[in-house]
């Protein structure tokens, strides 16, 4: 069995789609003014659950990659800083600097490794599964990682949050599995820095990030292509649910069905919702899961990853609604009253959580936010596709 492989035990068949999570991410680790101090992936399952969507069948808990996993792609000396973080609480300010290590973005706490590595450890769980799933004629094997998608993190430093970058670890083990190529589609807010420039000129992947023009890491122009395997559509603040769907149709559908992969790999940032803290975007949930849907029709073989976002309504309202477009089900006009219960559970110590508005609490699809195709965002799709 190759170095790293799960046990033949630990690889379920894929008849259904699966839901990897964690009791790790309960404990908000972050402090008090960072951005991830909110419950997200607890609250996506707990919601799920709630909804009679998630059951132990087609749920697995996620143990943390090892040490020799996570070197495929990050330096050791950076994962020895990380333990060390973690165990002292501190570190040398030479460290701090040469990592990114110890400020707001990426604060030094008390699980600043095994958390990643957990959700590292999902991610490579669900790309050993994927690979050695065998299809139906017609079929799909899905797996769910909400925790994963941290595409910032560089090999020898974190991030934007992301730590790890558990997304090129996910690829990366497809690849080394024998899949031959993999697509990946970025729906965050922000550009997919780390995965395309891990990915640069490799010929077996290719990646298409959308994300809000100017938006930190101010990377992703229009022009960048990363050595030829990747297309960026850097788009205009307001964008919207009309203008999300043309980008799908005919950009990231086109470009995929030329690329013909053997799996898609998709990040479903909820920080491009109107609702969200760090984007200027508008669009609606409902608008993400169609485009999710579209994508996954792809490939037979489908990794489904979360990402930012920084609203705990937004997010669990948009995950749980993620897992039910995995799955096909039919979203409710009104939540059930144990799913409300979860989101009337949920705090936000910002000025936006003192009066939720009641739909927060009420329903899992947003309102539509549809609007005009504005001349700019049909000139990306042109520039993409040229």
């Amino acid at each position: 069995m190759p170095e790293g492989a799960l046990s033949p035990k630990f690889v379920p068949a894929l008849d259904r789609p699966l839901f990897i999570g964690n009791d790790i991410y309960r404990r908000l680790s972050f402090g008090p003014k960072h951005p991830l101090s909110i419950p997200r992936v607890p609250a996506t399952t707990d919601l799920a659950r709630a909804l009679g969507w998630l059951g132990d069948s087609n749920y697995r808990v996620s143990e943390p990659a090892t040490a020799a996993e996570i070197e495929r792609f990050h330096d050791p000396a950076y994962l020895d800083a990380l333990r060390r973080g973690e165990r002292d609480g501190a570190l040398p300010e030479a460290e701090r600097t040469r990592y990114n290590l110890g400020k707001l973005e990426n604060p030094i706490h008390d699980t600043m490794y095994r958390r990643p590595s957990i959700s590292a450890g999902a991610v490579l769980m669900a790309a050993e599964m994927l690979a050695a799933a065998n299809p139906a004629p017609g079929g799909r094997a899905i797996v769910y990682s909400p925790a994963g998608g941290t595409h910032h993190g560089r090999p020898d430093r974190a991030s934007g949050f992301c730590y790890f970058n558990d997304v090129v670890l996910g690829i990366l083990r497809l690849l080394d599995r024998g899949v031959g190529r993999v697509y990946y589609v970025d729906f965050d807010a922000h550009h997919g820095d780390g995965v395309q420039d891990a990915f640069s000129g490799d010929d077996r992947v290719f990646t298409v990030s959308i994300h809000e023009a100017g938006r930190w890491p101010r990377t992703g122009l229009a022009d960048d292509r990363g050595g030829g395997q990747a297309r960026n559509l850097p788009v205009p603040p307001g964008f919207n649910d009309s203008e999300l769907g043309l980008i799908v149709e005919e950009a990231v559908l086109p470009l995929g069905h030329a690329w013909a992969p053997d799996a898609v790999v998709i990040q479903c940032g909820a920080d491009a919702l109107a609702e969200d803290p760090l984007s200027r975007l508008e669009l609606s949930n409902s608008a993400l899961w169609r485009a999710l849907s579209r994508t996954m029709g792809l490939a037979d073989r489908v990794l489904v990853l979360g990402g930012g976002g920084y609203n705990p309504w937004s997010v669990a309202r948009c995950w749980t609604g993620v897992w039910g477009a995995i799955n096909g089900f039919t979203v409710p006009d009104v939540l059930p009253p144990p799913a409300e219960a979860v989101l009337r559970g949920l705090s936000w110590h910002r000025q936006a959580g003192r009066n939720p508005p009641d739909h927060w609490f009420t329903t899992l699809a947003d309102a539509p936010r549809e609007g005009p195709v504005r001349a700019e965002v049909t000139a990306l799709v042109r520039q993409v596709l040229d």
